[in-house]
């Protein structure tokens, strides 16, 4: 695996060495699965278009373009003077390198039920979330094609990856020690297992979250009975959670007729005793969800296609399922008897990556639950934040007064006269209390405000106390 690693960067075999050869073109057919662009851009048949094709691509390539090192590798097959990828090897962005099953594509084969499949937004989307900040112990909870090691790798001191599948395992293994990775505990086991008894500083999972009527692939399907995989699994993570441990997932649940989603997700976790943050990123109608996950599995023109697809929509309809929202869990142990918990929806672009500042969101949530008296309080603007004001032209007053952050979660608030005018003199010097006096008879409303009213300012981070 060494000398493959050395023959890959030699080769220039990496994400920017990829993105280059093949062009934004090819880069944007390979993501709606077609092949033609990039076979084209790969024509020439030189070392980095030989790899391209082999690994990335799937395609039989000449085994006398390949060096022993690749052929000796194990992850290849010969047929007579030609030479096929086993598996599918992708540089990663941390620089190292992910082995995985062989991307299915329409008109392949139905996937194994053991199948592991290889990174991609998903599991990129996780990472970017993670906190940065060093941590001693970190679990990845379904490590997949162990993708997410290669992030924690440096910022733990000791990291446990699990996984029910072991073939998961044992490409993990190759993508950890062909991305010089070492020390990785794996364990074999569902759910929390193979930890039963042990404790985590971080623990970050993919899980199998997606929502179906029977678990036929592993990697993305628990068998569990509607959403209750995604409710199980955040239940049991305070369990594993130490003082001051955060835990980070992505995950699937259900807008069902005649209840609200946010009660639906805010309940599971509410049950934890930890501080947590839910942000549902999308949302789809059951007919965008199953033709997803359909396509996922190459289903498209298959027999079983229209059969299974009907199959799905009746299951959820079954259950008066309207859509599934998709978002990201971050929770936290904070230690106090007073936990709580946030559930937006925040579908719009947000700076990346939020594990810079993820610490912060908790922070500012927390914060504006368990202030006491905020009137002694002495808040300060957030850094970046704008005020924007929309009225007739040559108006004098604004009809829409609009405060907007320019970093972070880049969130919008709509306000009044009072809070924008805080906004502009916040300095962490005053209190709150009596700024908010001086503020009211400079206006003209007359009622001076309550200092509770600022409080979701702070919870959305718009004033740091």
């Amino acid at each position: 695996m060494e000398r493959l690693r050395d023959h890959l960067l030699e080769t220039g075999y990496t994400i920017d060495g990829v993105r280059e050869r093949l062009g934004t073109m090819a880069a944007s057919a390979l993501s709606r699965e077609e092949l033609v662009p990039a076979l084209r851009a790969t024509a020439d048949g030189d070392p980095l278009a030989t790899l391209i094709r082999l690994w990335w691509l799937g395609v039989p390539v000449p085994a006398s373009a390949l060096p022993p090192d690749v052929i000796r590798s194990g992850l290849v097959e010969t047929d007579g003077d030609q030479v096929r990828a086993t598996v599918h090897l992708q540089p990663w962005e941390t620089g190292g390198y992910l082995v995985s099953d062989r991307k299915v594509r329409p008109g392949d084969p139905a996937l194994r039920p053991d199948h592991v499949v290889g990174a991609g937004g998903a599991s990129a989307n996780l990472a970017q979330l993670v906190t940065r900040r060093p941590v001693g112990r970190a679990l990845d909870l379904g490590t997949g094609c162990g993708v997410q090691v290669l992030h924690l790798d440096g910022r733990a001191e000791h990291i446990v990856a699990t996984d029910l599948n072991p073939r998961a395992l044992e490409l993990a293994r190759l993508s950890w020690e062909l991305s010089g990775v070492s020390g990785v505990d794996a364990r074999t086991g569902s759910m929390f297992e193979p930890v039963e008894d042990e404790s985590f500083d971080l623990i970050v999972s993919n899980p199998p979250f997606v929502i179906a009527p029977e678990g036929r692939l592993t990697y993305r399907e628990s068998g569990a009975e509607g959403d209750g995989f995604c409710r199980d699994l955040l239940r049991g993570t305070s369990r594993h959670l130490s003082p001051g441990g955060q835990a980070h997932f992505l995950a699937n649940w259900l807008h069902v007729e005649g209840e609200d989603w946010h009660d639906r997700v805010g309940g599971w976790l509410r049950e934890t005793g930890c501080d947590a943050w839910v942000a549902q990123r999308d949302v789809q109608d059951p007919a965008e969800y199953v033709e997803l996950w359909l396509r996922d599995a190459a289903e498209q023109g298959t027999r079983s296609y229209t059969e299974h697809y009907d199959r799905w929509l009746s299951w959820f309809e079954e259950r008066k399922v309207e859509a599934i929202g998709f978002g990201w869990i971050t929770m936290r142990n904070s230690g106090t008897l007073d936990p709580v918990v946030r559930v937006e929806a925040l579908t719009h672009q947000v700076s990346l990556p939020v594990g810079d500042y993820v610490d912060s969101v908790l922070d500012a949530v927390a914060a504006a639950h368990r202030a006491g008296d905020l009137d002694a309080a002495r808040p300060r603007t957030v850094d970046g934040l704008l005020d924007e004001r929309i009225g007739l032209p040559g108006a004098e007053d604004s009809i829409r007064i609009v405060l907007r952050q320019t970093q972070g979660l880049r969130r919008t608030r709509e306000v009044g006269t009072v809070e924008a005018a805080l906004a502009g003199v916040c300095d962490g010097e005053l209190a709150l209390g009596p700024l908010l006096n001086v503020i009211a008879e400079l206006v003209g409303d007359g009622e001076i405000p309550n200092a509770d009213a600022v409080r979701p300012l702070i919870a959305e981070g718009y004033f740091l106390l």
